[in-house]
Order: structure tokens, then sequence, then C-alpha cells
């Protein structure tokens, strides 16, 4: 059983009351020598003047990643930390969780927010090519990296942000290269399945994406095909559903992919909301493994019934989705709770605003609780791409 504890360092920790596998001491990561070389109080290059290297690390772990920046200034050694991913394996240890949010909603580039701090962040332009920039693009995020799918002059492309070294490089491509496709992630892995090749031919097939290895591997092909379609990771397997199979054809079902088994499942009737052709993928969103949708033309917010296979109304959203069939909306889980981001018009100008509630603890007058988290002004009211990042 897992019990979240928020702390004033602006993360979550995730404690076991029942531990079954045997955490690493710091020393094992010592032992390597890639984090203690033996610095003791007083050296010169330590990573904390005035502590021992065991203390400090713990110490630094606890920092917000919007302060690594500044804290690489103590020294080359932090720095270096930082960026080989060190840091980041230890505060996995000691299960400390931060959620970023990355957006675009111009063609300046990526943006990232920390919900908890509310402090904004611009990413590295990132160097592709005029024709990915224009292009119509899609996203995931994945252990610590941002994956951005979309087209080149002559193939499809996808680019990687590194969270750990802030900057951007190009990722291998996959086994089938698509797009429109349904994507989600746990962990270090993420999978797309579905979407559309070059020739516009809608595809079943669905591939595995470890981003510890950087590699793809082709999954079981599903028992239909489908585009415009969305994923999503519940109770340890991964689903997707709507979508269209032609662009006449919408679909009802959704898809359950086991693991173990490495099968398929069809779930009929799992999301009657049809998609039309000039409709979004499905605004969808799993927090504490329970799955929530938007329906675009009422503006409500659903839960699903497992059990009955049926979608039960929560409330409404905070901004509208009706006015443009979904598109430029962005609906994610972010923690214990769900994320809405928009654009919106006020005496300032356009402005994309960011909304949260928490479906368990956020009800109010029997319906949803919304708390403004943000804005980012200047920028349009079109949400283009948005992934969150849960980094540990």
């Amino acid at each position: 059983m897992k019990n979240r504890i928020c702390v004033d360092t602006c993360m979550e920790v995730d404690s076991k009351e029942e531990e079954e596998e045997e955490v690493p001491h710091l020393l094992d990561l010592n032992s390597r020598g890639r984090v203690n070389d033996g610095h003791h109080l007083g050296s010169s290059d330590s990573l904390f003047p005035g502590l021992i290297d065991d203390v400090a690390l713990n110490c630094l772990a606890w920092a917000c990643q919007s302060d690594y920046t500044a804290l690489s200034c103590l020294n080359s050694r932090f720095n270096k930390l930082v960026r080989n991913g060190d840091l980041y394996e230890w505060r996995k240890h000691l299960g400390i969780k931060e959620h970023w949010v990355y957006l675009v909603c111009d063609l300046k580039g990526w943006e990232a927010f920390d919900p908890l701090r509310k402090v904004w962040m611009t990413l590295p332009k990132m160097p592709c090519d005029e024709c990915f920039n224009h292009a119509d693009k899609e996203s995931l995020a994945v252990g610590t990296e941002l994956l951005v799918f979309g087209r080149e002059m002559f193939d499809f492309a996808i680019w990687k942000y590194n969270s750990t070294c802030n900057s951007w490089a190009k990722c291998p491509g996959m086994n089938r290269p698509r797009c429109l496709f349904g994507s989600g992630s746990l962990g270090s892995i993420a999978i797309v399945a579905g979407g559309s090749d070059m020739n516009g031919n809608v595809l079943d097939s669905a591939e595995l994406y470890d981003s510890s290895l950087g590699t793809w591997e082709m999954l079981p092909k599903m028992t239909t095909p489908r585009r415009l379609c969305s994923g999503f990771f519940m109770d340890g397997k991964f689903f997707v559903i709507g979508g269209m199979s032609s662009s006449t054809v919408s679909l009802t079902c959704g898809e359950e992919y086991n693991f173990q088994t490495r099968k398929w499942r069809k779930i009929e009737g799992m999301y009657p909301y049809v998609n039309r052709a000039a409709q979004a993928p499905p605004l969808v969103a799993v927090v504490d493994n329970q799955l929530y949708a938007v329906e675009y033309l009422t503006n409500l917010v659903k839960r699903y019934d497992k059990i009955k296979n049926t979608w039960n109304v929560l409330g409404r959203l905070p901004l509208r989705a009706d006015s443009s069939n979904g598109w430029g909306l962005a609906f994610k889980a972010c923690g214990g709770e769900l994320l809405v981001i928009g654009g919106q018009k006020g005496p300032n100008g356009e402005a994309i605003v960011l909304n949260a509630c928490s479906p368990k603890f956020g009800m109010r007058n029997g319906g949803l609780d919304w708390k403004f988290l943000g804005v980012k002004e200047h920028v349009g009211v079109f949400v283009y791409n948005c992934a969150v990042m849960g980094c540990l």
C-alpha cells in the first residue's frame, strides 16, 4: 500500500508499509565510483562545502528540479551528477517525485511549468528543420525524456528532450513510423498504437519504447486498426480507445494489452462518444488507476466504471472544449489531480490558463472544484502539444 506524503520541498514521497525489495543504500552507488570519491568535511571540491558527500547528496536530492541550474554553479561534481543521471537514480531510491508540464502554444518553442512552485522554464530551441517545426506533431513524456513526433521533408522523425541534460537530440525511429497514434507511458516505457503511415494506411500495429535503452520493440497487433485514438496505462495494462478505422468509420470499442499474455482484448462499447472526422482524439486521463474523459459537445468530465463498462458524469470543465471539437485543449493527469490547459481571452489579451482538480477530494456541491494553477500570457489560445512528466 502506498501513502503519498506532501512535503515542503514541493515534491511527493512514495512510502511502502511492506517493502518487498530492499532499497540500495547510498554507499552502493558510491562503490561504483559514481557519487562519492572519498570527499569529506572541508574538501575543496565536495558536493556541498562543510558537509560530507553522503549528507550533501541527500540534501541536494530534495531540491526541486527548477533549482538545478542555479545549484549546478556550486561545482562541477554536482553538475556531473545531474547530467549523468546519478542524482535522478538516488531520488528514485528515496521515492522523491515531482511533476512538470511541458507544452507548446506557438512556434517559439516548448515551455515547462512546475505546478507546485508555479515556475515557468523555457526549453532550449529544438534543432529541427523548418518542415518539422511547422508540421503537426504529437508528444509524450517517458522517464526523464520528452518525445516529440513529427515529419521532416521526406520522412517521419522523433526528437527527444532530456530533462537531465536540458538538451535535444534525435531519437531512433520506430520500426513502423506513424502519426495520429494513441500513446501512453509508465515509468521508463511507453507504447504507441495504431495511427497512419506515410501513405495514409490505418495501422493495427503497436510498439514499445524503452527510454533507458533508447530502443523500439514491436508488439503483437491489435484486433482493430485505428487512427486518431488515445492510449493510457491503467492497472498495469495498456489501453487504447476511440479513433477511426477509416475516414468514415468511427470506433466505440477499446482494447486492452496484457503484458503477461502478450495479447490484446477488445472491449466493446468502452468509448461510446464516437470521433467525427473533425474531432480530436479522445481527451482522457488516468488518476489513481481510474479513467476520466471529456465529452466535447457538453464540456462534461466523466468517470469510467470498469465493472459496468459505463461512464458517469462528475462535473463540468473550467474551459470550453466544444468550440474547437476538442482541439487546442489539454486534459492530463498530474499526480493525483486532473489538469486542464486551454486558452482564454481577457483584458490583457490572449493567454493559456492551467486549472487542476482532485477527483477524489476536489468535489463541491456535486461537481468538480477546479483551482487555478497558472497562466502563460501572450502565447495565443491554442495548445498544440502537451505532456506531463513525473520526474523521480
